[in-house]
């Protein structure tokens, strides 16, 4: 138990779970998240360890009674005859059976049709209709002499899902929580351990649950294997719909013409397209033009009446390349089937989400704490589906008036939705505000870098709003920033013949306009060094002591490093990396001193000393001098490297810049190479003194 444990629990009493439970009572059970969690809510929703023992043991009681397993479909169909009725836990759908004019259900896991549904209970659960939905539910079996009546009947259901929120209970309790406890909160809702991620990764995290706050909301999230990207949409809430992309049909997600009943469109909150990546696959034109419209008016037709919906899209899938090979061979979209990489259906995606920058997820990023019952959280974010946070922003900041209003809206609505999760009882102050319009913009900024990419015919558009103060503030993605060299590429010049290799002297244009940055140099010349100042965005890569700093150290004898947060060991490892960036740097004939200033680890003091003499220690016979001192005054706060050759490096964050590597067992390339960590936002200021 945390603080933060105990503070949820204070204030969510009977609503909260501790998430690694649903490890221990899922056994073999392939049932999603919120059906084993709508049960530990029943019954294990309390901080008293006895309670929450005695509560898992029902909960896995009530699922070997009546939980079916495929494998075991034939002794539950028995029992249910042996005992006249019987309850299941299994996904059910409900078909129109027009010759006997009546409604007939489908266990998926019991393995039975035809079970006779009453009408009054398809009027109250309509999504059986369109969808399999997971219930419990009583069966009977009543054997008739007339084979044309089927002996199964549906006695009663009910949709695993929690009856009534208290909204306004929900928003009094989120204001007991500073922002930062708030996101942690909902990490563990999530399932992962906050302390894992930076900042940033939380926000790309929460980011998913965008499209079950905001109506008819459009987000695609293309990166690596194994980053988590449909576990939201399948396991998390009762109200969304994930599909594979290639497996669904227009009468299907929108309105079957021969009976005029809607689709999933009209039933789900949010329909996600899994596996949605892929330039082999293909798709219907039809539903292809469908959706573009859907997309963008909110309605849909097939050549009868216009129809609307108000369910969000997600689309999901993996790509092939990382993104220096995307954006210098083609753009961030090349995975998508070709009836989709259509500069009209893209232009309608609200928001992209880099999921490059997403880790791959690993069992120690599971949380043991405790978080929403998923269920509980799921219709809370059906409530906020009816607010509109979308104004807050024009309180603190103006948007550019040259972006178009179809990238406003993207961005409103992105901005709304995060509001919407973080801050549903308002409270947000302009710094929060701007964090997450600078996240909105640059979701939207992506998506029509790409487009202009892709279809000359698209403006290039300056991305940027205004504080307050007056000050214009440009959005740049972090990709932008990480390979400018070929960001700003169009997709004519991609797959021109000068596609092979950037133009060198774009390149130099590029490089020697952000300052501080080295200029190019032959090998029988130095770098050209330069003054200014650089911010670095969180999630980037590509960095190094190396490249930030060696230019800098190079020639220096003496080097002076001041970090009063050189304190815990992965702190002092950073410090050891710096000492050999300058040992492999230097002249093997060269003697060079550095001397480290910062502050004492209060209650590990000792350890901290070891740690910091082996440093000293390493450096043995390297022609480099490591020592290191406290500062016992206790008003150190500077965080400034200095050399002896007249140059001062002022860093907000000191040495640490980099979020910690994951793993904990096995290899990881960003434990043994800095351009493949994961950067945390800092800025650099060179100074020549």
């Amino acid at each position: 138990m945390t603080t933060l444990d105990d503070k949820i629990n204070e204030h969510f009493a009977g609503y909260v779970v501790r998430k690694d439970l649903v490890k221990a009572v899922k056994g073999n059970a392939i049932v999603p998240t919120y059906v084993l969690e709508y049960l530990l809510g029943q019954y294990c929703a309390t901080d008293d360890e006895a309670s929450i023992e005695t509560g898992i043991e029902t909960v896995k009681e009530i699922l070997r009674k009546h939980y079916v397993h495929r494998s075991e479909a034939g002794l539950i169909q028995s029992t249910i005859k042996e005992k006249g009725r019987y309850k299941v836990i299994d996904q059910i759908s409900v078909s129109l059976n027009e010759k006997t004019d009546s409604y007939e259900a489908t266990f998926e896991n019991l393995g039975i049709k035809r079970v006779a549904v009453d009408s009054g209970t398809v009027k109250a659960h309509p999504k059986l209709l369109v969808t399999g939905v997971w219930c419990i539910a009583d069966v009977q079996y009543e054997f008739s002499e007339d084979a044309r009546t089927s002996p199964w009947v549906l006695e009663t259901i009910k949709p695993i899902q929690i009856a009534k929120v208290d909204y306004e209970g929900y928003k009094e309790a989120r204001t007991r929580f500073s922002k930062d406890e708030w996101i942690d909160l909902l990490m563990q809702s999530i399932g992962f351990t906050p302390d894992t991620f930076g900042r940033r990764s939380k926000l790309l995290q929460l980011m998913r649950l965008i499209p079950f706050v905001e109506r008819n909301y459009n987000i695609i999230e293309l990166g690596p294997k194994g980053t988590g990207k449909s576990h939201i949409y399948s396991e998390f809430s009762p109200h969304g719909q994930l599909i594979s992309g290639g497996e669904i049909t227009i009468p299907k997600l929108f309105v079957n013409n021969s009976n005029g009943r809607i689709g999933l469109v009209g039933y789900w909150d949010v329909v996600a397209f899994d596996e949605f990546a892929g330039r082999e696959k293909t798709a219907n034109k039809a539903l292809v033009d469908i959706m573009k419209n859907y997309m963008a008016n909110k309605t849909f037709s097939r050549g009868v009446n216009p129809m609307g919906a108000e369910a969000s899209f997600a689309f999901v899938g993996n790509t092939d390349h990382n993104v220096p090979y995307m954006l210098k061979n083609s753009n961030l979209f090349e995975a998508l089937p070709p009836q989709f990489h259509d500069s009209a259906f893209i232009d309608r995606l609200h928001a992209y989400l880099p999921g490059w920058e997403v880790d791959v997820i690993r069992g120690e990023m599971f949380t043991r704490n405790y978080g929403f019952i998923v269920d509980y959280l799921a219709e809370i974010l059906r409530h906020l589906r009816q607010e509109d946070f979308s104004n807050r922003p024009d309180q603190h900041f103006q948007i550019s008036e040259k972006i178009s209003t179809r990238d406003r809206d993207a961005i409103y609505k992105t901005m709304s939705g995060l509001l919407k999760v973080i801050f549903p009882a308002g409270g947000e102050s302009a710094e929060d505000v701007e964090e997450l319009l600078q996240l909105a913009m640059e979701s939207r900024k992506r998506v029509k870098d790409q487009l202009f990419r892709i279809d000359a015919t698209y403006p290039e558009v300056d991305f940027h709003y205004v504080g307050s103060d007056g000050e214009k503030r440009r959005i740049q993605t972090v990709e932008e920033q990480e390979f400018p060299q070929f960001y700003h590429r169009r997709q004519a010049a991609v797959e021109g013949p000068s596609a092979t290799a950037p133009d060198t002297d774009d390149v130099d244009v590029i490089e020697r306009s952000v300052p501080g940055t080295p200029s190019p140099a032959t090998p029988q010349q130095k770098p050209q060094l330069e003054e200014g100042h650089v911010v670095y965005a969180e999630n980037r890569k590509g960095l190094s002591f190396d490249k930030l700093f060696g230019p800098y150290t190079d020639g220096a004898s003496r080097i002076i490093v001041t970090d009063p947060y050189v304190r815990k060991p992965y702190q002092i490892r950073t410090m050891m990396e710096f000492v050999e960036m300058v040992v492999c740097r230097k002249q093997p004939e060269d003697q060079v001193a550095i001397h480290l200033v910062t502050c004492p680890n209060d209650g590990e003091i000792q350890k901290q000393r070891d740690l910091l003499d082996s440093i000293s220690e390493a450096c043995t016979g390297t022609g480099v001098d490591f020592t290191w001192a406290f500062d016992t005054s206790g008003t150190a706060h500077a965080r400034d490297v200095v050399t002896d050759t007249g140059w001062k490096i002022v860093l907000d964050r000191g040495l640490d810049i980099f979020q910690a590597p994951m793993r904990r067992e096995g290899f990881n390339l960003g434990d043994r190479l800095q351009e493949h960590r994961m950067a945390k936002g800092f800025y650099v200021t060179y100074v020549r003194q």
